[in-house]
């Protein structure tokens, strides 16, 4: 399968988990490009799930990534809210379902405990700096908050929005309309 020409790429996201002290921020800007133009400066990319005790962020196709989000609330409450085996569930099945393996799409979910990233290749990764990110700046802000929590002792929720910052002024995707939840 050929790449879209880069006319017809939606590039769409930053998106940060940011794990402190306990506390837990995620972050995603609003920005959504077709192209070489913003076509809308505030989607909503982070969610809460399961009634609140879960977050979710997600950058690529936006009806790709509410489909995994529903997907993935299903697998939550089949596994009574274990967010590890709904994450490899929803890993496994991504990569091997017919329909879904085309889903264009990366995601972030965690709880208080813990937190993934999955993919569409059944990648379920763990931090191991309490960081994770994805989407089209997610190295500038990734590479921000490793600095912030190595040398401040700024909250979760303060390092998650620097560096969504920092990531909006170098990143042409990506934009300072932030969007933040905590747990």
């Amino acid at each position: 399968m050929e790449p879209k020409p880069v006319q017809d790429r939606i590039r769409s996201t930053t998106v940060i988990l940011v794990r402190r002290e306990g506390n837990v921020a995620m972050a995603a800007d609003g920005q959504v490009t077709l192209g070489e133009t913003v076509i809308k400066h505030s989607a909503r990319k982070v969610r809460r799930l399961a009634g609140g005790s879960v977050i979710a962020g997600f950058a690529g196709a936006t009806a790709d990534a509410f489909t995994l989000l529903s997907k993935f609330e299903t697998k939550l409450s089949e596994f009574q809210g274990q967010l590890e085996r709904a994450a490899f569930e929803l890993g496994k099945e991504w990569r091997t379902d017919k329909y879904l393996r085309n889903l264009e799409a990366l995601m972030i979910v965690a709880d208080k405990g813990e937190g993934f990233l999955i993919s569409g290749k059944g990648d379920v990764i763990s931090s191991d700096d309490g960081l994770l990110s994805v989407g089209s700046g997610s190295m500038y802000a990734l590479s921000a908050a490793r600095a912030l929590m190595k040398h401040t002792s700024l909250s979760a929720r303060e390092i998650a929005e620097e560096a969504m910052r920092i990531a909006s002024e170098i990143c042409i995707y990506t934009n300072s309309e932030i969007v933040v939840e905590e747990l």
